[in-house]
């Protein structure tokens, strides 16, 4: 067998069914399912039972460790020569086996991934996160699928590894978040190859709604921290830019305030307070102009625009917010990566 599919799952069972249901339309056949539940609450057993006829699937259920640690525990009981693992909200198209199979033969490569995409059923606030996480304008276009000069890294919501290589490294670390990108560190460092896979891509729903979204992409700046601990040398300039972004949100907002504070205190330099409390909206607005016309031309859609605004701010500042509270626990307060987020991720 040639491919395992690896999918960790917590409290998701309607996902897993768009899930399973999109692998039954696969133009290549040459696969197997792995689905590991962590610990759910509402599980996916009867979803999964319902296509056992259609689909070579297997189901596992565990205690509560985090997708890492499901990973493994799933690629341990696995069959195929790669594993390939996605997340439990991703959608399939029909000849996904069939390009990751075509890459392969054309350039072999120890591990790879591949884009993600927004699908036209999505919600108008899933299109509006999808196109916040894969803009250029909110994260340089880094996750949008493009060829880039230097490494490429993959995800673990599209991600394809050797079973050799895999099993040879170890697998997933314990970490609750990031683990996805320490693990493809790893692999680089291993000196293995990786490549980006541009048409093996799928269609990611993300989160529902803007609550869920900023705790996510908090905990990914919370993450980033992390990460260059273990792997020093691996923080970028393009990974400040949420941090600068979000301190320089909060500075101009600042600004803003006093200068209505001191319209109020002192009118006799009224016109100076003004524009003290007005300019600093300007660069907030262009940059929300700038979203708003891109994403609806994009997206097609006024609304999708729209709300593309709020989900770029959350993205930014949530992931900002996130990296200032890790630089300050790790590199000011030298805590160490347990004890600074038990709260978090380790309870």
């Amino acid at each position: 067998m040639r491919y395992s599919l690896i999918v960790p799952v917590y409290n998701r069972p309607d996902e897993v069914d768009e899930l399973l249901e999109s692998l039954c339309s696969q133009t290549e056949k040459d696969f197997e399912v792995v689905i590991v539940e962590d610990g759910s609450q509402r599980d996916c057993r009867a979803i999964v039972e319902k296509y056992a006829d259609r689909l070579d699937v297997q189901y596992f259920t565990k205690p509560n460790s985090g997708p890492g640690q499901s990973r493994n525990y799933g690629a341990e009981r696995a069959r195929g020569d790669y594993f390939i693992v996605l997340d439990s909200d991703v959608v399939l198209p029909r000849a996904y086996i069939e390009e990751v199979s075509r890459e392969l033969d054309r350039e072999p490569a120890d591990a790879f991934g591949g884009p993600d995409r927004a699908h036209e059923s999505f919600t108008p606030v899933q299109k509006a996160i999808s196109y916040s996480m894969t803009s250029f304008f909110t994260t340089g276009g880094i996750r949008g699928g493009k060829k880039k000069l230097d490494k490429f890294f993959p995800r673990s919501f599209n991600m394809g590894i050797r079973r050799d290589v895999y099993e040879r490294l170890g697998g997933f670390s314990k970490m609750r978040f990031g683990e996805d990108i320490d693990f493809s560190y790893r692999i680089v460092e291993a000196g293995c190859s990786t490549r980006l896979f541009p048409e093996a891509w799928v269609w990611h729903k993300r989160r529902t709604d803007f609550r869920k979204f900023f705790r996510q992409v908090y905990n990914s700046g919370i993450a980033r921290i992390n990460l260059m601990k273990l792997h020093p040398g691996t923080l970028k300039l393009v990974h400040l830019l949420p941090m600068v972004f979000t301190v320089g949100v909060i500075a101009l907002l600042l600004c803003s305030a006093v200068g209505r504070a001191l319209m109020h205190y002192d009118p006799t330099h009224f016109h100076r307070w003004y524009l003290m409390a007005a300019l600093p909206w300007i660069p907030i607005l262009f940059y929300s102009l700038v979203i708003f016309i891109d994403s609806t031309c994009k997206n097609r859609s006024l609304r999708v625009g729209l709300l593309s605004v709020p989900a770029a701010f959350t993205q930014l500042m949530g992931y900002g917010f996130g990296f200032l509270e890790a630089w300050w626990k790790r590199c000011v307060r030298g805590q160490d990566m347990f004890t600074a987020f038990e709260k978090n991720f380790y309870q």
